[in-house]
């Protein structure tokens, strides 16, 4: 009898066998643009709050503003003029979305305003004169922003006092800083320092027990949750839980690492649905569900290998979206990569629907005779109908 329904069981598998492998592609890629028929240099970006534009900024003091919905448009592009030769490293909006600050080599510290599209020098930049700035985020309330140099010092910022270190410095390069969307806590990542949080105060704590890693970014996606999640070279992540009342008493949860993907993790940038999209290197995505704590594959290493091979050389510099699954891909040369969720696309010719036809019969047929095969009333029932007829 075994042998009998294995067989139908069988030819059933082949028959749904495509669909579940065509399910494992998440996106569908496209180029969008270029933003400039030269390698641009972009070091960053970041999409404002309203999700109206993305600004970018770059090696030789590049910043540049582009469509976040039509980034293929150049007719919407807007260049800015930052007088500066020193490379930029990091960008952050205000929460309000009227400017944004700008960090760089050599103590570069600038503020875009949106109203005019100037780009200017912020007050205080003589305290961080001749720092290479890495990272720079706002907190919350936007009352205060965050600058992060190269070699572990952070300062807060505001244009009434200017720069004040926090103290309590780490001895290696500061790689991220994301802030609670909700409460006036920040986190920071290093190379080798381990992972540290900003209390409402500004005083800065280092989590024991996190020194072990190389943290390549810090993102906290979720509003709702108090929690962040940092990113580690070799594919390891691990979250953060912030303790509101008592930011000193914030830990870490158990270290995770994804080995069956490619590449390595790099940077990372908000997703939507209060996601958080790791970059990979080479060339891929991860989206990481805080609130379910998932980790899945969005763009993988061989999908851009097969699609584009010279894009698949180049590095990732941003990724924003406008929906699930639908966004766009920014690369450091300044190409712009557009994807959308994957829909399996059959063309309409006589092959297709004489299989389409096949499937249609052969499916209900093969479940039905497994249901007989597995039945003894069905089959002694046939039995009886066929000896009636004989008769």
């Amino acid at each position: 009898m075994r042998v009998n329904y294995l067989l139908p069981l069988s030819l059933l598998l082949i028959i749904i066998l495509p669909l579940v492998i065509a399910e494992s592609k998440q996106v569908d890629l496209s180029i969008e643009t270029s933003v400039a028929d030269y390698d641009v240099g972009i070091t960053n970006a970041a999409v404002a709050p309203d999700d109206s534009v993305v600004l970018l900024v770059g090696k030789e003091g590049y910043a540049h503003l582009i469509s976040a919905k039509n980034p293929g448009d150049r007719s919407l592009d807007i260049e800015l003029n930052s007088a500066r030769s020193e490379d930029f490293s990091d960008v952050a909006w205000h929460p309000r979305g009227e400017a944004a600050l700008i960090a760089g080599d050599f103590g570069t510290a600038m503020r875009y305003e949106k109203i005019d599209h100037s780009v200017t020098i912020v007050n205080g930049t003589g305290a961080i004169l001749g720092r290479d700035m890495s990272a720079v985020a706002w907190r919350s309330a936007g009352d205060y922003a965050y600058f992060a140099s190269n070699d572990g010092a952070i300062w807060r910022f505001s244009e009434g006092t200017g720069f004040l270190n926090l103290g309590n410095d780490a001895s290696s390069e500061i790689t991220g800083i994301s802030c609670h969307m909700n409460y006036d806590l920040c986190v920071v990542s290093t190379i080798s320092s381990g992972l540290g949080v900003i209390g409402p105060t500004h005083n800065l704590t280092w989590i024991s027990g996190t020194k072990t890693n190389t943290w390549v970014d810090v993102d906290c996606p979720d509003l709702q949750l108090n929690e962040c999640v940092a990113f580690a070279s070799g594919l390891r992540m691990i979250s953060i839980q912030l303790n509101t009342v008592d930011h000193t008493q914030s830990t870490v949860g158990s270290l995770v690492e994804y080995r069956t993907l490619e590449g390595d993790f790099i940077s990372a940038s908000r997703g939507s649905s209060s996601s958080s999209i790791i970059y990979l290197a080479p060339f891929g995505t991860v989206r990481y569900d805080p609130l379910n704590d998932v980790a899945k594959e969005q763009i993988s290493t061989d999908q851009v290998s097969d699609w584009d091979s010279v894009i698949a050389g180049r590095q990732i510099s941003y990724v924003w979206e406008s929906d699930f699954n639908s966004g766009f891909v920014l690369t450091t040369n300044g190409n712009v990569i557009a994807f959308e969720p994957y829909q399996i696309k059959i063309e309409n010719t006589m092959l297709t629907n004489i299989i389409l036809i096949a499937v249609s019969v052969s499916v209900p047929g093969v479940i039905i005779g497994l249901i007989y095969m597995n039945s003894p009333f069905l089959q002694r029932k046939y039995k009886q109908l066929v000896g009636k007829k004989k008769q």
